[in-house]
């Protein structure tokens, strides 16, 4: 079950000024991790799009991208510069639902979206849209239900999107990524998110969807070995065959849940 407005904080200013540091950590740690994400399960070659965080560029999702095409996937770079919001996907996400299109019709398969923080709210809200083109959506770190103001970073996209968190255009999205899309979906969370509430970033538990936990900094999503691992393990899935993450045996000690906040 979500988490209410009033039960939800933003993560505490100690927690978020120690995003940096940490996410250097995740990156530093990458090749100790290498063999075990050698043994990541393989791609069949679909498409996957990845999409960025908000007020980062593709260059953000570099890591994830290429470790994404080393196993099996084609991934591709969402091309719509920085994500400012509205301002990268127009007012009702039209520009980003063209570029899904565009790599549906060029590639003639289902496309995977991974969204990072406000990149995954937004392959949400675009799965809902064109369900017909969608394969599954991966979200990590987005804050999808709940309160937008439960983030240290709320007055910085209303001061470069444009956009108020509590108005109605705002709240009416909010409302409509909310609940599961259409299509599997898995949000992959942290407890020690530092910019963002955990809390808003856990999906309802359904028949096609899960959530998966992970430890690490918000920052640092992308770059993290668990992250990357748990991102191939649910593209990997057959897609008439999606099925819950396991966490028997040694994935115990790195997935600390059981799927739900």
């Amino acid at each position: 079950m979500q988490q209410t407005d009033i039960q939800t904080k933003a993560p505490s200013a100690l927690l978020a000024l120690t995003e940096l540091p940490r996410a250097l950590a995740e990156l530093g740690a990458l090749p100790w991790a290498a063999p075990l994400l050698a043994t990541a399960p393989r791609g069949d070659g679909h498409p996957v799009l990845v999409l960025p965080g908000f007020v980062t560029t593709d260059r953000s999702t570099a890591i994830l991208r290429g470790f994404l095409e080393g196993h099996g996937y084609d991934a591709h770079a969402w091309e719509l510069g920085r994500n400012l919001g509205p301002k990268a996907i127009g007012r009702h996400g039209q520009k980003l639902v063209a570029r899904i299109l565009q790599v549906h019709e060029a590639t003639g398969k289902k496309v995977s979206l991974v969204g990072w923080s406000l990149g995954g709210v937004m392959a949400r809200l675009a799965a809902k849209r064109i369900p017909h083109a969608v394969r599954q959506v991966i979200t990590l770190g987005s804050p999808f239900s709940g309160s937008p103001k439960a983030s240290n970073v709320w007055r910085a996209y209303e001061m470069l999107t444009g956009q108020k968190v509590d108005d109605d255009h705002t709240r009416s999205q909010l409302n409509e990524v909310s609940s599961p899309p259409p299509v599997p979906s898995t949000a992959i969370y942290s407890r020690g998110d530092g910019v963002v509430a955990w809390q808003n970033c856990c999906e309802e538990i359904g028949p096609t969807s899960d959530n998966i936990e992970v430890y690490g900094s918000h920052c640092g999503l992308g770059i993290n070995a668990s992250v990357l691992y748990a991102v191939a393990d649910r593209l990997a899935q057959a897609e008439d065959d999606w099925h819950p993450f396991e966490r028997t045996g040694l994935r115990a000690l790195v997935y600390p849940s059981a799927g739900h906040a």
